[in-house]
């Protein structure tokens, strides 16, 4: 299911930090998109564990 997030990221020596702001959820990757795609994936991982309303995201 497609969702929306805010992510602030940032660079660390060579590589992108990317972390989502309301579940604080991070990842990284040599580009900002791969950082971007490895948050999203981590977010999702996340979110099928996470206890509560699954549309928090949404």
């Amino acid at each position: 299911m497609p969702f929306k997030f805010r992510a602030i990221v940032w660079r660390e020596e060579d590589m992108y930090v990317a972390r989502e702001v309301v579940t604080g959820v991070t990842s990284q990757g040599r580009t900002i998109e791969e950082a971007l795609s490895n948050l999203r994936e981590a977010l999702e991982l996340y979110l099928e564990e996470a206890p509560g309303p699954r549309n928090a995201l949404a």
